[in-house]
């Protein structure tokens, strides 16, 4: 069992990158196309369009999918009658954040009110691929998840440009009405897939993608025959701490919205779009994977601190010490080829960045600031990583009483993150750099709650998890403290070249770094290959 979920959860982690890199190739390119014809401060309305569609659909629905994921007696029926509370959810919560916006000092756009409503419509639409995404997470059907969101990806694209080229060339001005008419694309053609894919999939195992009535049990009992009260509650228990999360995740959108200019906020997306382009293509489905993966090998001893002694020695079984033992490779292994990876990011990505942003976004951009805060932004990536997977393996194990204490944690983790982009905003000035650094701040505290309590967790179940086992070899990282200062050195080295020069300068240096960090860490990479590989 734990083997079959082992495998399915690398093979489907492949698909979700492989059609992630494709879809965001055929985008990135209609992309660079696309900036120039936008300005920066289009651009910023854009990102306040975005973000209220992600805070409806994260307040309606994250703490149920999180929730939703742990395993229950009720199976993927008591998950999918779950998951229609999101769409019950997402009306109200919608319509009170669209009423928030349009009463505070919304910049003047045309069709900006327009747009919003359209984004209204749009999270509903999203909301009700709900059911359906549940049934595939549960049985891990990432294929279907992978060309749902690879498809909707390509469709708002190609709906967003079309509209801004064809306002373009008949000389309309429809402000931020491509980028509601993109959204509205993606959720429409999202919802449609998962629909259509799961349909067979429910009539073949015996589930059904519509609210069924479920029969209560002394271990499991259902509110209105429908509804799960252990789901429910762990829901309940999740919803602040999700509140929280979604602070630190948008807080860096929400303070740049009240701290700066509409061009300054075009600036810091399209910096942080480019810099977690990466973290979309390649870690966000390791994230979605490897949780689903902790939740199914570690699920006899996820409740910990709820369960009673008898419970608790009867989960400690040889099977689940093995699964557990698993889990805590499968932890490490992940963990330790960040960090790897992580020593080329720190070492060559601040001056490799505004180099590729000239040559993808032109030197428009790079003279508007965005260079120098993409630079920045190369410091933040690896935190993305590490964080994403520490805190799927954290919220797929975690016991409820464990989930409020991380939820209190969360609320610290908000005060720093506030405190640093105050004195990086305001004392110091230093504008959407000082927001990113206040991002990894952010990060590394999170980081380092979600390692503590994976070493704690391990601790407990017998099984040795040590953090210096997650430390790159000692040889790579004397090599990264050296690799900036000789990228300074020979700066103009082949300035006569120009930019291209410069590029084959970093270029030359970055791989030739990147192939000493591999050779110093061949033993462990290739013992990660053949362990994949079986």
């Amino acid at each position: 069992m734990s083997d079959d979920a082992v495998s399915q959860s690398a093979k489907g982690a492949t698909f979700l990158i492989l059609l992630q890199i494709g879809s965001r190739a055929v985008t990135f390119a209609l992309n660079q196309i696309l900036l120039r014809f936008l300005s920066p401060e289009l651009l910023g309305v854009g990102v306040q369009l975005e973000l209220y569609i992600i805070s409806t659909l994260y307040f309606s629905r994250e703490s149920l999918r999180i929730a939703t994921q742990r395993k229950s007696d009720g199976g993927v029926q008591a998950a999918i009658n779950v998951s229609y509370l999101a769409i019950a959810a997402g009306l109200p919560i919608g319509a009170i954040l669209a009423q928030m916006y349009l009463g505070m000092n919304y910049p003047d756009v045309p069709y900006l009110t327009t747009a919003l409503r359209i984004g209204q419509v749009t999270a509903m639409i999203e909301l009700f691929s709900e059911p359906a995404f549940v049934a595939v997470q549960q049985n891990m059907l990432y294929r279907t998840r992978a060309a749902a969101e690879a498809t909707a990806v390509v469709i708002k694209t190609l709906a967003t440009a079309g509209l801004v080229f064809w306002s373009h060339n008949q000389g309309l001005n429809l402000g931020v009405l491509p980028f509601a008419v993109g959204e509205l694309a993606y959720s429409s053609t999202l919802t449609l897939v998962y629909l259509s894919q799961t349909a067979a999939v429910a009539q073949s195992k015996g589930f059904s993608l519509l609210p069924n009535a479920m029969k209560s049990s002394p271990s499991n009992r259902y509110f209105y025959s429908l509804f799960s009260t252990t789901l429910l509650s762990l829901s309940a228990s999740l919803y602040l701490q999700t509140g929280i999360k979604w602070l630190l995740t948008e807080g860096d959108k929400l303070l740049i919205a009240v701290l700066s200019t509409l061009e300054d906020q075009g600036t810091y997306n399209l910096s942080a779009n480019y810099g977690g382009l990466i973290a979309r293509m390649l870690f966000r489905p390791i994230e979605d994977s490897s949780r689903n993966l902790f939740a199914n090998l570690c699920t006899t001893s996820s409740t910990g601190a709820d369960e009673s002694k008898a419970d608790l020695k009867k989960a400690q079984s040889d099977n689940s010490k093995k699964n557990i033992n698993k889990a805590a490779t499968i932890l490490r292994d992940l963990l330790r080829v960040y960090s790897v990876a992580s020593l080329v990011a720190f070492a060559v990505g601040p001056t490799a960045a505004p180099l590729l942003l000239q040559l993808v976004a032109g030197s428009r951009w790079t003279d508007s600031g965005a260079g120098d805060v993409l630079a920045v932004y190369t410091w933040c990536i690896p935190l993305l990583a590490v964080n994403g997977v520490s805190e799927a393996f954290v919220s797929a194990t975690a016991s409820t009483k464990e989930l409020q204490y991380q939820s209190m944690w969360m609320g610290f983790f908000s005060a720093g993150f506030a405190a640093s982009a105050y004195l990086f905003l305001s004392v110091l000035g230093l504008g959407a750099k000082g927001l990113v650094l206040a991002n990894c701040v952010n990060m590394a505290l999170r980081i380092i709650f979600n390692l503590g309590f994976a070493r704690g967790y391990f601790q407990r179940n017998g099984v040795s998890f040590s953090l210096m086992d997650l430390v790159p070899n000692i040889y790579g990282m004397a090599a990264m403290a050296v690799v900036p200062s000789l990228l300074s050195r020979t700066h103009g080295l082949l300035g006569q070249y120009g930019l291209l020069g410069e590029l084959v300068r970093v270029g030359a240096i970055g791989s030739s770094f990147a192939m000493f960090v591999l050779l110093t860490e061949r033993r462990f990479l290739l013992n990660c290959y053949q362990r994949f590989r079986s």
